[in-house]
């Protein structure tokens, strides 16, 4: 049902093929019965308008419920394989996602920062997020409003799950007109061999394989905009890309680079909006939005441009400008991730002008000091996969229509080539994972880990590290266990096998004076996970 709604919106968002041949599109005209005048509507029987069909006087007024549901119901029959694949790559995902989850595997805390922002909508108030510090506003930390639309479903069903389930859904739901509009544009099953491609991308696996982020709301944005761009709607385009604005505050870069697509097809104006709304969005937000919520009155991630992560501004502008660029193609590994982005095309979308518009999150993750940033894992190329997808999309029509022979050929192996890339990087990205016993097996320290949260009653504050910090996260009032010194947690839980370093020993000590002027004792010890609870200060 969901796949057959998503469809009914996608073929009111983007113009398909109804698949007529050129048989029927060139026939003779057959002669057609004089038409018979509409009879004037019966007094108060009607608006007194005509649409200019031809009327039999005497048929029944058709209703336009059964023509919504016809219409409702030919959109999955005539694209079933678009509706297949959509399903089968959102099981995919799902059951990764919630794989993990089943082993309490933590890949790091953004799950429970999210939890904690979107449970805040949900009660109607403000996306408060106590890991980041005590009453700390999420819009002070990342400008992302439109976490907001996940509200609803978090209060009926508040549980981290949700989030999981609600990110694979928005991806999945991508596939939709980014298949659509290649089936369109170049043909059904070379479309849907695009489509196949772009469903099983690596940079969708790394990140539904790493818990819910916010670019996850970005996907379906870029999905649908883009989709308007190679139809050449392009407002649609334009209010779509927009929209990312609401997503996260490195955005406003994207949607200024659209901009200037729009403005390079010949839609001077249009791109020109575009393109200052991006970039006036983008300041405002780091210098005004972001600053007015945050505690300390500014953006807190400057300073990753840094080699040290010390401020932006330290030291001589221009040799630091100059390390910057300098620094974008090293080390090795940043090379290796335009490789990865460059070949999931088969190189087609080096040929569209759209591909401009992965460049500006290129350039701040090569150019951030943040070694998770340059690499093919976590989260930070999803985003990269709806824009380098339709850039292969046009790509294509562009070799299509070249004078040259062997570039026309390309063109048509690109699509088959993009499909096999997609499935032999299948075997080198979590999806492989799938097929894996261990996958579905929980270690010996999950029963020890579930008597530790339970260990700490609901409604009570506690500090903790990563190790369980998510499965805490949602009738707790949680904190990081470094966040503030000024906080007084009733509990403070530590999970020493995750904790990356040289973990405390003394937990109690260790507690005590991370938390000056309070007294701890032990509540729990097993298989790793330490508890303590205030019992002064």
């Amino acid at each position: 049902m969901d796949s057959i709604v998503v469809l009914v919106v996608v073929r009111q968002t983007v113009p398909v093929d109804h698949g007529y041949d050129e048989r029927e599109q060139t026939a003779e005209p057959r002669t057609e019965p004089a038409a018979v005048p509409p009879k004037a509507p019966a007094a108060g029987g009607g608006d007194g308008t005509f649409d200019g069909r031809v009327v039999d006087p005497g048929a029944q007024p058709e209703s336009r419920v059964p023509r919504a549901l016809r219409s409702a119901v030919r959109g999955p029959l005539v694209h079933w394989p678009v509706t297949l694949l959509t399903f089968v790559a959102f099981a995919a995902y799902l059951t990764l996602s919630l794989a993990r989850w089943y082993r309490w595997e933590n890949p790091s805390w953004d799950n429970a920062i999210f939890e904690q922002a979107v449970a805040g909508y949900a009660r109607l108030g403000a996306p408060i997020v106590p890991i980041k510090g005590p009453d700390f506003n999420q819009l002070g930390d990342h400008f992302s409003p439109l976490l907001v639309v996940l509200a609803p479903f978090y209060r009926l069903f508040p549980s981290p799950v949700t989030l999981l389930v609600a990110q694979c859904v928005l991806v999945a739901v991508s596939i939709v007109p980014i298949t659509l509009v290649a089936r369109r544009l170049l043909g059904a099953w070379p479309g849907l061999a695009v489509g196949f491609a772009y469903a099983f991308a690596w940079g969708i696996q790394s990140a539904v394989d790493v818990q819910f982020h916010e670019y996850s709301l970005a996907v379906p944005i870029l999905a649908f905009g883009m989709a308007a761009f190679l139809t050449e709607r392009w407002r649609a385009s334009a209010i779509w890309v927009v929209l990312l604005l609401g997503v996260k505050e490195d955005l406003g870069l994207t949607v200024a680079a659209f901009g200037v697509v729009l403005w390079l097809r010949g839609q001077r104006r249009l791109g020109a909006v575009v393109a200052a709304t991006g970039a006036v969005g983008f300041v405002l937000v780091l210098t005004v939005i972001i600053p007015f919520f945050n505690p300390q009155g500014r953006y807190d991630y400057w300073g990753k441009l840094s080699e040290d992560g010390s401020a932006a501004s330290s030291g001589s502008t221009v040799s630091g400008l100059l390390d910057t660029f300098a620094g974008l193609l090293t080390p090795a590994v940043k090379i290796e991730t335009l490789v990865m982005l460059v070949v999931i095309t088969a190189l087609v979308a080096l040929r569209s002008p759209l591909a401009l518009v992965a460049v500006p999150t290129l350039v701040w993750r090569f150019a951030g000091s943040t070694v998770f940033y340059w690499g093919t894992t976590w989260h930070y190329s999803v985003i990269l996969m709806p824009i380098l997808f339709a850039a292969a999309i046009d790509g294509i029509v562009r070799l299509r229509a070249s004078r040259f022979e062997l570039l026309r050929t390309y063109a048509r192996l690109a699509p088959a080539a993009m499909a096999v890339v997609a499935a032999v990087l299948v075997t080198q990205f979590p999806l492989r994972d799938l097929w894996s016993p261990a996958t579905y097996e929980r270690s010996d320290r999950i029963a020890a880990a579930e008597r530790a949260v339970a260990a700490v009653p609901a409604g009570a504050s506690v500090a903790s590290d990563r190790g369980l910090i998510v499965q805490l996260a949602t009738d707790r009032e949680v904190y990081w266990i470094s966040t503030d010194p000024s906080v007084r947690p009733d509990y403070v839980v530590v999970d020493r096998l995750s904790w990356g370093g040289n973990a405390p020993v003394d937990v109690e000590q260790y507690a005590e004076r991370a938390y000056p002027g309070t007294t701890y004792s032990v509540v729990f010890d097993e298989d790793g996970y330490v508890i303590v609870e205030r019992t002064a200060g």
